[in-house]
């Protein structure tokens, strides 16, 4: 359901969804009196070890997703935002596509679920059965990847508009000769990582994908110490220019799966290839499976049309594919440091809770993790919204990235901010079906979801000019994520009980109030700053500093008057750690 474009290799599989809440966010529960207060005394160490492993992931999604902001300032700065950077863009959604086709959605939903359940079941902790289905995968990855390269062209038709020219189109094909191999050792990694997920190894996963940054923003660098950063039309994309970029963002996805294989020995994992595919049960997985195949079918239909528009809208000099994915990493960068490494921690332990009946736990999980979830989010959606100009020429105004590139930039994130709170939530639940283990519910809710989106999509392109076709887009999204969260919750309560719809409703309408004191305030602080719509990079910072600031300082102060309690008890928790260090 997300509607976003390529998921960057910073974002691990459980991303985005690509992945793109639970409870805890730092080494102590947010909400550690009321865990104790319902938790019996045997869960306590399982609390415990989820807070820790939240705490280990959080910190190496927040470096990992740091680089990787700056491999997509790196690539911004060099490419620019007119058609080579759409063109680089539509080219890396090639290979992210044919993967969750083949393997991404199905990995959270099925696999982790299966692999939960053998590690506890299996004599041998479902060491076989993982080498099994990593055997499998490696061989279906390896042909995805012939197939997909043989199919390049006509997957270049598909996702670029048949307005666009053919210079283009061949840019994107040639780009994509070089990135498909992608889906190889993405799958590789996700795999590796779910295997030492399931056997409470976190730290890897999250690290690993630094050196894939670190490689593509080197990439980068060399591309404009080597050739400058210029604004070129895709016909004057050179030989060694499409080598230098498409094969460095190939070799740090390589370098990254390369540096989860030391984990796996660290856990007692041995790869052994194993092709008694019979024992993995092939029959209940494509069962399963085949309702997440589905689900991804019809996101990837919602997928085209969105870069269809795009594609259009960047032809005729508008925000196009680079700019719209740039702001949605934005948003997932935000989503994945505050929610995603908690959901990853938390699967296994919502599967294991499935499995055993405990649906009342699950619940909790769901209940603690949406207010949770939102009063963290929801001042940083203010930021993007109010600070919106200066934080996209502080980031983005760079080499080939031109002013009007910027400020197509401020449109999309001001719009785009309204969807970060129903994203994060629209996927905590969705996780939950998954930990049922249940793909058919998700499945069935993405097509109304997704039609919606595309409708909402489709009409505001056709009402509004280019100019508004990626913040048009944001809007659809928004729609979607909110209409997905709604439907989905009411289709959980049956399944796992209350999940306390009136406690997350005040805690919600307690957030919505802060939030709107905070968007007032800041934006009579940002308008009394030195600046205009279009600040030099030292007014943007000031701006930026100042502004937020001021929005943080209001709505923390408007939490503690409201008493949200998971604002609350982080600030105790701060307070707590100030006071140990000072001792």
């Amino acid at each position: 359901m997300s509607g976003g474009l390529y998921r960057s290799a910073n974002a691990g599989w459980g991303d985005d969804r690509r992945s793109d809440g639970a409870t805890y966010i730092s080494a102590e529960p947010l909400n550690q009196p009321a865990i104790e207060s319902i938790a019996p005394p045997q869960e306590q160490a399982a609390e415990t070890s989820a807070a820790t492993n939240s705490a280990v992931m959080a910190i190496g999604s927040l470096v990992s997703r740091g680089t990787g902001f700056l491999r997509t300032l790196a690539l911004t700065a060099a490419l620019g935002g007119a058609l080579v950077g759409d063109a680089y863009t539509t080219a890396q959604i090639l290979p992210g596509m044919v993967y969750e086709f083949l393997l991404g959605g199905i990995l959270t939903s099925v696999l982790i679920p299966v692999l939960v359940r053998r590690r506890k079941s299996d004599a041998d902790g479902g060491q076989a059965y993982a080498q099994r289905l990593l055997t499998l995968a490696v061989l279906a990855l390896a042909v995805a990847v012939l197939l997909a390269l043989i199919g390049a062209r006509w997957l270049t038709w598909l996702y670029s508009s048949d307005q666009s020219s053919d210079a283009y189109k061949a840019l994107v094909t040639r780009l994509s000769y070089l990135m498909l191999p992608m889906i190889f050792f993405t799958g590789l990694s996700a795999l590796i990582s779910a295997v030492l997920n399931t056997r409470g190894h976190f730290a890897a996963p999250m690290w690993a994908p630094i050196l894939n940054n670190i490689v593509v923003i080197g990439t980068s660098l060399a591309y404009i110490v080597i050739f400058g950063a210029e604004i070129l039309e895709p016909k004057e994309m050179t030989v060694g220019r499409i080598l230098l970029i498409g094969g460095g963002t190939l070799l740090g996805v390589a370098i990254q799966a390369a540096g989860l294989l030391p984990a796996l020995r660290k856990v007692g994992f041995r790869w052994r290839f194993r092709f008694d595919f019979r024992k993995l049960g092939l029959r209940e997985l494509g069962r399963i499976g085949a309702w997440m195949f589905c689900y991804v079918a019809v996101s990837q239909i919602g997928l085209i049309v969105l870069f269809n528009l795009l594609n259009r809208a960047g032809k005729e000099n508008a925000a196009g594919p680079l700019i719209y994915n740039n702001v949605f990493l934005l948003l997932m960068m935000a989503h994945g440091i505050i929610a995603v490494s908690i959901i990853t921690a938390l699967m296994p332990r919502m599967s294991a809770a499935a499995a055993d009946g405990r649906y009342a736990d699950l619940a909790a999980d769901l209940s603690r993790g949406t207010r949770t979830v939102s009063a963290v989010l929801a001042p940083i959606a203010v930021c993007y919204a109010v600070l919106a100009n200066p934080l996209a020429v502080t980031l983005f105004r760079y080499g080939a990235f031109s002013e009007e590139n910027a400020t197509a930039t401020s449109l999309v994130l001001l719009v785009a901010a309204i969807a970060l709170v129903p994203f994060a939530v629209s996927q905590l639940f969705t996780f939950a079906f998954y930990a049922l283990p249940d793909t058919r519910t998700p499945a069935l809710v993405n097509i109304p979801v997704v039609v919606l989106r595309i409708g909402v999509q489709v009409w505001l392109f056709a009402a509004f000019s280019a100019s508004f076709a990626a913040a048009g887009m944001m809007i659809g999204n928004a729609v979607s994520y909110l209409a997905a969260a709604i439907v989905s919750a009411w289709l959980l309560r049956p399944k796992v009980g209350r999940i306390g719809f009136g406690t997350i409703t005040r805690t919600l309408a307690k957030v919505a109030i802060a939030a709107l004191g905070a968007t007032l305030v800041g934006m009579l602080v940002v308008s009394r700053l030195p600046g205009d719509d279009t600040p030099s990079r030292l007014e943007a910072i000031v701006q930026l500093v100042i502004g937020g600031a001021a929005i943080g300082v209001i709505y923390l102060g408007l939490a503690a008057v409201l008493r949200i309690r998971e604002i609350t008890e982080v600030l105790d928790m701060v307070r707590r750690r100030l006071g140990q260090a000072s001792k």
